[in-house]
């Protein structure tokens, strides 16, 4: 899902990685080759997982509530370890850690494809989370520490367009397995994939430090990020269900909040914090962040309801559902240029404000044919949609990087690196955001109209509007 919204800032990880001592040429193709894949191990998994949901949810006989932990379980572990494990592989080897991360991502994904129980899925799903906050800094980190100044623009230019054709197809491919196999397959090719990756950075690729990297991790913060969040996140889904006066809803939600202040804190006082504080004393800083918030929190869902709509309300084939994200996939990649030329033009303010409201207009169209609309009005509000986000996304991304005053990034270490580290992981969060009212609200809209759109063969007993 992360996949199909964009990330704006790895380019500039890319850029901004120390390559003082290039790495050998005969190094530079495997480098690629290795980074390539193991993106498209991460890329493909994100994408394919909102298009296996809703068979899952019925293989499974669970709801639409408890699926949404194969999400959170996820975004959870890689949001609160993906700056970790970039501190750590900058510290204590790059190489060493990409293999690691691969390797715990390989085998996470044959465990989640074999999971007898939906326990085992969500568990497997985290420990896949654990990989990705991994292999994902490392492979950007690689790249810009092999490549020089010279040839980095056109190994940048390799490598995100790899990523965005795996990106592209993934949402169809894993329809299409979907549809024609198990959605157990969609986590099973991943090993097949990890295997030649770790292969070719065990025997090829060069091993980089940055030199000049802070000593010490922040474990304590991710640790309670990890508490916090987890603990907020459970107790913000169960509310609707258990009730708010629950003793472990009260439980999760004083014990979140109590971790995340116990957060802030660690961060005021540690000497390499995961999340400098001082960057949200910038106004713009912070308000550029409350409009990605609300920005994503609505594209997110979008993009974990969509395929619930297509395939068990209107009854399309997985891969069709797969194939409506194609047109958002692809304007983002083939615009992303043009709305860039927007922001050098008109400035940033101008696209914040429209393209947001091409956004929520494409939302409402969506929102307008879900129950009767044809496959092609969903596309229609896809298009539009998408137009929307390619407007804002480069406006977003500038905005908040130039928002750090002068006198806090001389505080960063490596400054671009942390910037948009930073600004990744805030993405991430937005989706866990994104997910915790949405089924309530659902349950309030979805008045009995489903079941009769709904196609009879395809549309399991639970989606009753009481299991929404």
């Amino acid at each position: 899902m992360s996949s199909l919204r964009t990330r704006p800032c790895e380019d500039a990880i890319i850029q901004s990685t120390s390559a003082a001592v290039p790495g050998p040429a005969s190094a530079k193709p495997w480098v690629l080759i290795a980074t390539i894949l193991a993106s498209s191990i991460a890329n493909i998994d994100e994408s394919v997982i909102n298009v296996a949901l809703p068979a899952i949810e019925t293989d499974l006989a669970t709801s639409i509530i408890t699926i949404q932990w194969l999400v959170n379980a996820y975004t959870l572990c890689l949001s609160a370890l993906l700056l970790v494990g970039g501190a750590s592989a900058d510290q204590f080897g790059r190489r060493r850690f990409f293999i690691v991360g691969v390797s715990i991502f390989a085998a996470s994904s044959l465990w989640c494809g074999i999971a007898p129980s939906l326990t085992q899925l969500i568990s497997a799903r985290a420990a896949q989370g654990v990989g990705a906050a991994l292999l994902i800094p490392c492979s950007l980190a690689l790249i810009g520490a092999t490549f020089d100044e010279r040839e980095r623009g056109k190994a940048i230019g390799t490598w995100a367009g790899s990523s965005a054709v795996a990106t592209a197809i993934a949402p169809l491919l894993g329809g299409w397995i979907v549809d024609h196999f198990s959605w157990r397959w969609i986590f099973l090719i991943n090993p097949l994939l990890a295997l030649p990756t770790i292969w070719i950075a065990y025997r090829h690729l060069p091993e980089s430090r940055d030199p000049e990297a802070k000593l010490g991790l922040d474990w304590r913060g991710a640790i309670l990020v990890l508490l916090g969040l987890g603990g907020l996140v459970y107790g913000l889904i169960a509310a609707p269900i258990s009730g708010w006066s629950d003793p472990i809803v009260l439980a999760s939600l004083i014990g979140g909040s109590v971790s995340l202040v116990g957060f802030v804190c660690v961060e005021h006082w540690s000497r390499a914090p995961m999340l400098p504080l001082a960057l949200f004393r910038s106004r713009t800083f912070s308000a550029v962040n409350l409009l990605t918030l609300l920005l994503y929190a609505a594209l997110g869902g979008v993009l974990f309801f969509l395929p619930f709509a297509l395939i068990q309300v209107h009854g399309y084939p997985a891969t069709l559902a797969g194939a409506a994200f194609l047109p958002f996939t692809i304007l983002m990649a083939g615009l992303s240029r043009w709305a860039g030329g927007l922001l050098d033009r008109f400035g940033a303010r101008l696209p914040l404000v429209i393209g947001p409201a091409i956004a929520a207009s494409g939302i409402g169209v969506m929102a307008v044919t879900v129950t009767n609309g044809s496959y092609w009005q969903f596309l229609v509000s896809i298009v539009i949609l998408g137009f929307g986000m390619v407007v804002s996304v480069a406006p977003l991304t500038t905005t908040v990087i130039n928002a750090v005053p002068a006198r806090i990034r001389s505080t960063l270490h490596p400054e671009s690196i942390m910037r948009s580290r930073l600004w990744r992981i805030f993405l991430q969060l937005l989706s866990l955001a994104a997910l915790r009212w949405l089924p309530s609200i659902t349950r309030l809209i979805s008045v009995c109209k489903v079941p009769r759109f709904a196609n009879p063969r395809n549309t399991p007993s639970k989606l009753r509007v009481d299991n929404w």
